[in-house]
Formats: structure tokens, sequence, C-alpha cells
């Protein structure tokens, strides 16, 4: 579970968040949307402890990470795996030793252990096969399918994710969301996706927060967010391309409640 509380967070002299109050459960896939600048990846660094608040409590998994120490964070980043924008693989190694990084710092792990758990997110993702290429052999959405393999490597609880389906073509946006939703039904992952990619946010949101300038317009089910009546929320939805192929929608299994307009 995740949860912010009043959370605010000046940067560089600029008000990114202002009193943000999110709460993701255990299970769920929590969508923040927003248009760019509006402060959606500074609530993953902010749950990451890569940023403390200025005000505010930070909860994941009932550990307040705004209060402990750097032995206490780094217990909290143990189960917390992170995809980020464009993959941020290292080209220098294959795809195998990119997805096993992370194991080699954070474990004490045998060689054959890590490859086993390589394998093993990698068959997930559906690029065993691909274990030795180099990233520069890989197609984008191979790129971000590896960025997931090395996330959930590590067997964390929960995912974040920056802008997973950017410069993704809606094939390989469609993939990337059913894995996003596979580790929600099958392996009980809790995700925090970050996106201006409606479509997507429809697919994989069973919540949805809408951020315009760091507040928070919008919380709850994302058919909700269709009813808003938040000006901001409406111009941008009216600004997606693909708004009108999802009007008639009830949103994704689960959806139904409308949330509340905070703005």
């Amino acid at each position: 579970m995740i949860t912010l509380e009043n959370v605010c967070v000046t940067l560089g002299g600029s008000k990114i968040l202002k009193d943000v109050d999110l709460r993701i459960e255990k299970g769920e896939t929590g969508v923040i949307l927003g248009s760019s600048g509006s402060g959606k990846t500074t609530i993953l660094r902010v749950i990451l402890g890569l940023v403390k608040p200025d005000c505010g409590s930070v909860q994941v998994n009932g550990d307040d990470v705004t209060a402990v120490d750097d032995a206490g964070l780094y217990k909290i980043r143990e189960k917390i795996g992170m995809v980020f924008q464009g993959g941020a693989l290292f080209d220098s190694l294959t795809v195998g030793e990119n997805v096993g990084y992370r194991l080699k710092e954070l474990r004490d792990m045998e060689s054959e252990a890590i490859e086993e758990a390589v394998r093993k997110s990698l068959r997930f993702v559906g690029l065993e096969e691909a274990i030795d290429l180099m990233p520069a052999e890989l197609s984008g959405g191979m790129k971000k399918r590896v960025a997931i393999a090395r996330g959930i490597a590590s067997s964390p609880t929960i995912l974040l994710y920056d802008e997973p389906t950017t410069g993704l073509d809606p094939v390989n946006s469609f993939n990337i969301n059913t894995l996003i939703n596979r580790l929600r039904v099958e392996e009980g992952v809790t995700s925090v996706v970050v996106t201006h990619d409606l479509p997507s946010a429809f697919m994989v949101a069973t919540k949805v927060a809408f951020l315009h300038e760091g507040i928070v317009a919008y919380s709850g089910k994302i058919d909700g967010l269709l009813k808003s009546r938040d000006e901001k929320a409406l111009e941008f939805m009216r600004h997606s391309s693909c708004l009108t192929a999802y009007t008639g929608a009830d949103g994704p299994a689960g959806a139904g409640h409308e949330g509340r307009n905070i703005a």
C-alpha cells in the first residue's frame, strides 16, 4: 500500500506538488495522469525517497519514507521495482546482464540463482531468447519489455512506471499494458503508472488521479474522470486523440465509481 498525505514539494523555487493526497491499495494499479510538467514523475521520486517533501507524509507498506534513515530507505526500496522512461538500459551490457544488474547490487546470490531469476523474468515478458543480445539489437518495444523484466527480477511487491508506453506504436503499447495487467492479476503486484496516455490508462487503471500543476484535481475510477466537471480534466481529455474511442466505455474491469472532484 502507498499513501501520500498533504505532500508538498518545492524544487528550484517552484512548487511542484501542492497538498497531494493519494492512496493506492495493495494489488491496485494506480495511474497518475497529467500533462508534461504537472508533477507526475516527482510523485514517483517522492515514493522512492529521492525527493523529500517540504510537508506531508509518504507511507510505503506501512513505513514512513520521510522518517527512515538510509538503511531503512534501502530496505523499502528492496521491495520496489522501477521501469524508467525509455528503458534506461546499459548499452555495454547484454540483455541478461541488464536484467540481473540489480540482483547483484541488492542481494548476495550465486550466479546460477541470478541467471535463473533473469531467465524467469525474461520468460514472463516473452524475451528469454534475447538474453545474450545487446540493447542496440532490440526494438523500442523489446527494450521496454526488458526494462520490465529488470524491474520484476527482484520479485518486488511494488512497481513504478514512468511513461512506459511513450514512443511506442499501438501494438507495442498494448503489449506493455498487457504485461502491467498480468503482473497485477497473476503476481498481485501493486503498480503506480505515470502517463499522459489516456488509452493506456483505460486499459490498466483500477484507480486514477489527474494531476494539474501539482494539484490532484480528480481521484477515483477512470470512468468517473469522464464525468468530471473539472475544466482542466475536461481540457486534457478533449486533447487526447483517442478519447472518442472510449467515451462510451465503462472503463477497465472493476471500474464503476465516479470518485471525487477535488479542485
